[in-house]
Order: C-alpha cells, then structure tokens, then sequence
C-alpha cells in the first residue's frame, strides 16, 4: 500500500489492536481454566438458554478451530469452537452465552443485527476493490477513481460502526440469559464472564477505529494528490 506520512495515524490502532488481540487471548486463557459451579458445557449452555427464552428454531454444533465461535442467522446456525462446545468453565459458557445473543437478537428482529445482515454483501465487495481502484486512482492521478474507492472503503467503515451495538447488545443479553437459566450463579463467576466478554468486545472497537483511521488516511492522501496537481 501506498506510504507516506499519513501511515503514522494507523499507528495508535495497530497499537491498540496488538493490545486487544492480547487481552481476549490472556483473559481467555485464564477463564478457559475455571470451571462454572453449574458444570454446564457451552454447548448446554447455549441449548438451555435458547430452550429457555422460548428459541427452538437454533442448531447447534461443534467448529474446529480456537475463538471461531458465531452465530449465522441465514440458517439460524450456531457454532462454538471446540474449546467453548465441551468446556465447562466461565470462559466457555460466557462466549456460548454470547453467541446465544446474537440468535435471540435475531428472533426479537434487532434492528442492528437486520442492518448489518444487508449491507454484507455491499462490504464483502468493497473491501476487496477498494484499495486497487484507490491505488490506481493514484496511479494515473484520476480524481473520481480516488473517491471511487474511498466511498467503497467507507462500506466497511459503516459495518464496522454497525457491529459494535451488535456485540454489545449480544453481551448484555448473555449476561441476562446466564443468570436467568441459573448456569452462572455468583458474583465472581458474573465477574468472570463480564471480563471475556468485554475483551472481546474490545476487539471490535479496536477494528472500527482502524477502519475510521485508515478512511482519513486515505481522504488525506486523495487530497494531497489534488493540491500536487493543481
């Protein structure tokens, strides 16, 4: 990508992202070790709190992989990794519970859940043309190509603003439903689960200031390339 002196503002969210991806990862590990007093599985967790909250319309099944967890609401699937599906500690039942969320937002018809569901495809396609048509727009100094694909680049900016009232919401919930379906049942384990859920959602706050970073940059570039040639 193209670099210049604008590549210093990606710096505080490259910083921020290295700490976010450290912190799910080490909170993640510690509360992957401590089982709940319940000893219900993520997989149980999840099963009962739908079953609960009245939402039989969700499968459930195991994924391979670590911290892959999520939920599809086009065919209303949930999927939990093979360190959340089996394992009874806070950890597990807490990202279970949050994945549980996302269905129950999904059922309630949330409206940022619904949103973010329809712009998808429009990011799925601006994330991958948006930087060469912005590259080739420096390249031959075309100034519609340039904001071609800033506009592109904003899609993404826009799904990632959308996702944090999604997961965040979803959290919430997760929390509400865990204690409802008496899975957690002390403060310390409400404590516990609250810590990996907030690091996880830190995750996502660090990739939208990265996207909002990175859309200045690229309108600060545009721009420099337009005073050069006038």
């Amino acid at each position: 990508m193209y670099l210049d002196s604008t590549a210093l503002l990606l710096l505080p969210a490259l910083l921020l992202a290295l700490f976010a991806q450290g912190r799910i990862k080490a909170v993640y590990h510690k509360y992957s070790r401590v089982p709940v007093a319940s000893r219900v599985t993520g997989a149980e967790a999840a099963q009962r709190m739908l079953c609960d909250s009245g939402n039989d319309a969700v499968s459930i099944q195991l994924v391979h992989g670590q911290l892959v967890d999520h939920y599809d609401p086009r065919n209303e699937t949930l999927s939990l990794s093979e360190g959340v599906y089996g394992s009874d500690s806070i950890a597990a039942v807490g990202i279970a519970a949050h994945e549980a969320g996302h269905a129950m937002q999904k059922r309630d018809d949330y409206a940022p859940l619904g949103l973010r569901s329809v712009v998808v495809p429009a990011v799925s396609i601006g994330s991958k043309l948006s930087m060469p048509i912005f590259v080739l727009g420096l390249i031959t100094s075309w100034q519609p190509l340039l904001s071609a694909g800033i506009a592109l680049f904003s899609l993404t900016v826009v799904f990632s603003l959308i996702t944090l009232p999604v997961e965040f919401n979803a959290s919430r919930r997760a929390v509400a439903m865990l204690q409802a379906s008496g899975i957690i049942t002390s403060q310390e384990e409400e404590q516990g689960v609250r810590k990996v859920l907030n690091a996880a959602a830190m995750t996502y706050v660090a990739a939208a200031i990265g996207a909002i970073l990175q859309l200045v940059r690229l309108i600060l570039i545009a721009r420099g390339g337009s005073r050069r040639r006038d």
